[in-house]
């Protein structure tokens, strides 16, 4: 794996094709040519994903592809790279996009790894990584919050990245494993409160983050979820915008309202907590990662929590498959990713 299409030149896509510039040849496509406040230390090419006749020419110069795009322009992307035989990998957390890929995967002669960012994505290789020391596994619940460190208002929430992907996580059911059967449940419910060194959150369910992981443990646990990491009554408010105003029937007119009520923050924080529980040794025990991830600098550049940790998830496993730590074809799951190998790629020491 040399040459590398990196596609989405937002502050996740521009940060993967940064730190993947360290050691590979990066080459860059969006729509708009990117204005930052720095210069990118790759080629930048504009054209539009939705020409798939574009696409596929370009997409066939490259050993792999990486798609930052929105999770609803993916499915013909995955489609093409499996066509031409090169590496994909993408950041979505949408269900419906991963079944599609995992289908390809059958036939795939290189490598599909959706859902390659934090949630899915890191949070379950660390929930696997929590597992092996089991003989037995009764729960395991894993959580992530991306939020701003100095909340304000009442939604006490700040769209750090995609406004579309986080109406799309609170709107579409979530899988879990509930009493040992795998089920969807409702998101924006199951609430619950968490305290982290004082402070005081809830989580509630989202769909996504369990990437693949109902598959893999279903007839072996008793309880899988996934729930999202917010400040008290943020779920709360956000049934009143999407079920009582009805704006889920209007999710354009509700990324406007969100998008515009609250933008960006440059200090923002991540949370990433796992839990799992089971027998050692005929003894029930409790096995937990807990870390807080902040604003770090990368290349002369301070990158926000959320982008860093998700663009570093993503380019540490593509390190691993260009390494050949990883298989080399087919649907590539999250949880097969060894946590250990994951953290010692150039990119994954990170999160050290």
């Amino acid at each position: 794996m040399e040459n590398i299409l990196v596609l989405g030149m937002g502050k996740v896509g521009s940060l993967v094709g940064v730190l993947l510039s360290k050691n590979f040849t990066v080459t860059a496509l969006d729509q708009k040519h990117p204005h930052y406040d720095y210069t990118l230390p790759f080629e930048c090419l504009q054209g539009d994903v939705k020409d798939l006749g574009f696409m596929k020419s370009e997409i066939s110069k490259y050993n792999a592809v990486v798609s930052a795009l929105p999770y609803f322009l993916n499915k013909p992307i995955a489609q093409l790279a499996h066509d031409e035989g090169v590496h994909y990998f993408d950041l979505t957390e949408d269900v419906s996009t991963t079944k599609f890929i995992q289908d390809l995967g059958a036939t795939s002669q290189a490598v599909l790894a959706p859902q390659c960012g934090l949630a899915p994505g890191l949070i379950g290789i660390i929930g696997m990584d929590l597992t092996y020391s089991f003989d037995q596994i009764r729960d395991i619940e894993l959580r992530v919050g991306a939020l701003p460190r100095y909340p304000n208002g009442q939604l006490a929430y700040s769209f750090t990245w995609s406004p579309h992907g986080v109406i799309n996580e609170y709107f579409n059911d979530a899988e879990a494993i509930h009493n040992g059967q795998k089920k969807f449940v409702p998101s924006l419910e199951g609430f619950e409160y968490i305290n982290i060194e004082g402070q005081e959150f809830e989580a509630f369910t989202t769909s996504g983050g369990l990437g693949t992981l109902c598959d893999t443990f279903e007839g072996k646990v008793d309880t899988l979820n996934y729930k999202t990491i917010r400040y008290p009554g943020h779920g709360k408010l956000m049934r009143f915008l999407m079920y009582e105003l009805i704006l889920k029937n209007d999710k354009d007119q509700l990324e406007r309202i969100l998008s515009n009520a609250k933008p960006p923050v440059e200090e923002d924080v991540v949370y990433v907590y796992a839990v799992v529980e089971g027998w050692q040794n005929k003894t029930l025990s409790r096995k937990e990662y807990y870390k807080d991830f902040h604003p770090i600098e990368i290349e002369g550049k301070k990158w926000r929590a959320i982008s860093w940790t998700t663009a570093a998830s993503l380019v540490a496993v593509i390190e691993l498959v260009a390494a050949g730590v990883l298989p080399q074809k087919g649907f590539l799951k999250q949880e097969e990713i060894p946590f250990k190998k994951f953290l010692e790629t150039p990119t994954g020491a990170l999160f050290l």
